[in-house]
């Protein structure tokens, strides 16, 4: 593999044919990301004249990103994603999905909810995908085909430009744009001086043609130090991650462990079902407002008649995993969806 720590400042106004890799197999767009190279990604030093062209190609390419570009919220916290396909599929940070299979919420530039469930994640490089279940046609953007870092339009010291969604969702300021230069490439991860902070994770970095080339990853301690996934690091992954897999051992995001969820309650059985004896104040019962004498009657939809019936449920349960519970509380039927904590 050739190391790229160099540009070449004799290719101006050449053009770059990218390699397709089969966006169909891959469930993206069927349009290429092939585009004429902008002529000042060659130049050392812009002056006034090539500042003016790489405003005028922001301007051309803003309104769509922006529009693909989504805030993507999971209990009380959030990130960025940006959709890449008609029918809703998003890419992002594995630290902000944070799992997989985990019921997520894809906020629009306008501030329409659309409800997501998180797919599969590469824990290594932090790279992820979410599904918009909400049935509808999705504004997406063109992703770079390079299979390889090799492959990839972009070379070091091109310009790109950021969104995310700092702080949080702001329908009135919208994702917040930055224009940088691409200051390292590495086989899994690029550096760009796009000035970043919390919020913006997982969301899109582009070249100047508006097509993807990176996920905000990890965004540093000085706003100008910022890593992103490359978008070849998902294509790598991309079949294991459509069908939900949890790839690597990385810090990323953590691997479930089945059976190690925890409820809170102490029960015993009685006719309706299992009669909670006892609530943990700092266990996942006690934040759903289930209290001492309350009886379960269902759990994920299945009736609850003995101990083992809720015991097997919760072997199939990781910390961080939703538990959804039909209790008895005196004569009202309630449905509560806990969030379990781990034992």
């Amino acid at each position: 593999m050739r190391k790229r720590t160099q540009r070449n400042t004799n290719v101006l106004g050449r053009q770059l044919l990218v390699t397709t890799i089969g966006l169909v197999t891959l469930a993206v767009s069927s349009m290429t990301a092939s585009a004429e190279r902008p002529y000042f990604n060659d130049k050392k030093v812009p002056d006034a004249e090539d500042l003016m062209a790489i405003q005028k190609m922001l301007q051309k390419n803003l309104a769509q990103a922006r529009a693909a570009t989504v805030c993507i919220q999971l209990g009380g916290g959030s990130g960025t994603g940006v959709i890449v396909s008609e029918d809703g599929l998003v890419l992002t940070a594995a630290h902000v999905s944070s799992g997989v299979g985990k019921e997520l919420t894809i906020v629009m530039e306008d501030g329409t909810k659309h409800k997501a469930i998180s797919l599969g994640l590469h824990s290594e490089t932090d790279a992820a995908m979410v599904q918009i279940t909400d049935k509808g046609k999705y504004p997406f953007v063109k992703i770079d085909d390079g299979a390889t870092i090799d492959k990839s339009s972009t070379l070091l010291g091109d310009w790109v430009f950021s969104l995310g969604h700092s702080g949080g969702f702001d329908k009135d300021r919208g994702s917040v744009v930055r224009l940088g230069r691409l200051v390292r490439i590495a086989s899994n991860t690029i550096q760009s001086d796009c000035k970043l902070i919390g919020g913006d994770s997982g969301g899109p970095l582009f070249d100047m043609n508006g097509v993807l080339v990176g996920i905000h990853s990890r965004v540093g301690a000085v706003l100008d130090v910022n890593m992103h996934v490359p978008t070849h690091t998902f294509h790598a992954h991309w079949d294991a991650m459509k069908k939900n897999e949890f790839i690597g051992e990385g810090a990323f995001a953590k691997k479930p462990v089945m059976g190690n969820a925890f409820i809170g309650v102490a029960v015993e059985k009685v006719a309706e079902g299992l009669k909670v004896t006892d609530v943990d104040e700092e266990a996942a019962a006690a934040k759903a407002g289930i209290k001492i004498g309350d009886i379960i009657l269902t759990a994920d939809g299945k009736k609850i008649t003995e101990k083992a019936d809720l015991e097997m449920i919760m072997k199939k349960k990781s910390d961080g995993d939703d538990l959804a519970l039909e209790i008895l509380s005196g004569e009202e039927k309630t449905e509560l969806k806990l969030k379990l904590g781990a034992r």
